[in-house]
């Protein structure tokens, strides 16, 4: 508001508050007459108290103790995590005409453009500039081995230059050195350790299938860096979708209270058992608005024992289909018998390929068992180890089918797509490999707001640090138009022209700058291959 309609409501409130003054002095004084009828007469005279009983406290008891018990039993299994980063020309433009750094209305900085990418990517935008700045986080976690093994979330501990944990019964200022043991950026989990010369609290693991709409649950951990706090609330949901294409994170829904800093801490149930890790919050002013998720327990639990294994990273099954994110009645209506999941590409060579399946074929079983949905597909299957073989049934104009199809290893069957067996790209997951940035195809929606024709270009969502998009400062939330004056409207035409450079060559991008508008045009971003 401006200042005269500041100052016209201080005044309103000044009146209010001198009228509820002078009305409780009125009102004083009515009570005094009365009272002082009261005793009239007995003007002078002290009144006894010599019948009036004293106060006790009473002992302490037990009321309802099960939350009280939990938060005991789990609050030293907790942690806090702080963590430190450096990063590098954070965001920054390039010679966008008529703009410096942090003067741009369309999201310089805070909101904006910040917030737009922030909601279709996550993490923080951060102030554009030119020198490297010192970025500080706080997170949770929780043990669950007593040699230090901590789960938490990977977003927590990304490109951390130095992690430190603390525990709740540590001394005030003591704080554990702890180093990534592995991370899982499909289910954003990561497993660190800590290391001790004493055994620490271990938390029980519990399974997130018993759980029921309508259960209690606590969330256990560090919002705002207040350590050890405990919200109560239930389950609200389950299967949560809430990141498209993000084939991997199906969450619990909570409404215990779960704010910034309790991300990798614990959600538990009345057993004392960790039933989710909390990693999201739905909400328009980044703090609890009732909506809260955690990833399941035995999807914690998978991607845990793969962590820790001798290659530190999740093998993840793929028979080489992919089918439509958003799932479509009209689809299925047509393609198939009303329910299950109708393929929309084979990679040739794979699997699926070699078993005979085609597009348009609509899956309705694996190993007997019916799916309905894409995601329980792509959960099933990818929990398999690559080698084992399962028997599919499938709907084919109108008739049922079987086959039996041999798992791939998710990674590799994607990174030989691309022409590069060192890869680890799958449906959903966009290349990064000699360039070193992840890219998305522009959605309606994201065309819209950046005032661009729909199909034309994709954007950066991430840079991999010391890259050679790092190198050449391409940044996230740039739009790439071409690349060599080859078009890149799509995350595969961008990786078909990535796999054809070699060391040595020329790369020219043809970039549209975040923040910038279509007047203020393109520009190019000139590197050679290293």
């Amino acid at each position: 508001m401006d200042s005269r309609a500041f100052w016209l409501r201080m005044k309103t409130h000044r009146w209010v508050y001198s009228f509820s003054i002078v009305a409780t002095l009125a009102l004083g004084i009515l009570i005094g007459s009365v009272v002082s009828y009261g005793v009239k007469g007995k003007e002078g005279q002290k009144s006894s108290s010599s019948d009036a009983t004293p106060l006790t406290v009473p002992s302490p008891k037990q009321l309802s103790g099960e939350f009280s018990q939990i938060a005991k039993q789990l609050g030293p299994t907790v942690v806090n995590i702080n963590t430190e980063s450096t990063i590098k020309n954070p965001h920054r433009r390039r010679g966008v005409p008529g703009q410096a750094p942090d003067d741009d209305e369309n999201g310089g900085g805070q909101g904006g453009m910040d917030d737009f990418f922030n909601r279709f990517f996550g993490g923080q935008g951060g102030p554009n500039g030119d020198a490297a700045i010192r970025e500080r986080s706080l997170g949770s976690g929780v043990i669950v081995d007593s040699k230090g093994y901590i789960v938490t979330n990977r977003h927590v501990v990304e490109k951390a230059d130095r992690i430190r944990v603390r525990l709740q019964d540590d001394p005030p200022g003591v704080q554990h050195d702890a180093k990534v043991i592995g991370e899982d950026q499909e289910t954003d989990l990561a497993v660190i350790k800590i290391e001790m010369s004493r055994p620490v609290p271990v938390a029980k693991m519990g399974n997130s299938d018993s759980m029921e709409v309508g259960d209690w649950v606590l969330a256990i951990g560090s919002p705002f860096g207040q350590v050890g706090t405990v919200t109560a609330g239930i389950v609200s949901a389950k299967g949560r979708d809430i990141v498209p294409g993000r084939q991997f994170q199906t969450f619990i829904q909570t409404d215990a209270a779960i704010n910034p800093g309790n991300s990798g801490g614990p959600l538990v149930n009345l057993e004392g058992e960790v039933i989710g890790i909390n990693t999201a919050i739905l909400s328009e002013t980044n703090a609890y608005a009732g909506v809260g998720f955690s990833l399941p327990s035995n999807t914690v639990v998978q991607v845990y024992n793969q962590l820790i294994g001798p290659e530190h990273r999740v093998a993840r099954g793929s028979i080489g289909i992919m089918f439509d994110a958003v799932e479509n009645p009209a689809i299925t209506r047509v393609y198939g018998n009303g329910s299950g999941v109708t393929i929309s590409s084979v990679v040739p060579g794979s699997p699926a390929d070699e078993a005979g399946l085609k597009v348009g074929d609509t899956i309705t079983t694996v190993d007997g068992k019916k799916v309905t949905k894409g995601s329980e597909l792509v959960a099933d299957i990818a929990s398999r180890k690559p080698g084992s073989k399962v028997a599919l049934g499938f709907v084919r104009n109108g008739k049922q089918q079987d086959t039996s199809v041999t798992i791939a290893d998710r990674a590799k069957l994607f990174a030989a797509r691309l022409n590069d067996e060192e890869g680890g790209n799958d449906e959903s997951t966009p290349k990064q490999d000699k360039f070193g940035i992840t890219v998305r195809k522009l959605t309606p929606e994201m065309a819209e707001k950046l005032d661009m024709s729909a199909g034309k270009g994709v954007i950066v969502q991430d840079v991999k640090p010391g890259s050679f998009a790092d190198d050449i400062n391409l940044g996230r939330g740039d739009v790439i138009l071409e690349v060599n004056k080859q078009a890149v409207n799509s995350e595969d035409d961008f990786a078909r022209v990535e796999s054809s450079l070699k060391s040595g060559q020329d790369v020219v991008f043809l970039v549209r700058p975040r923040g910038s508008t279509r007047q203020d045009g393109t520009i190019f971003v000139p590197g050679t291959l290293p």
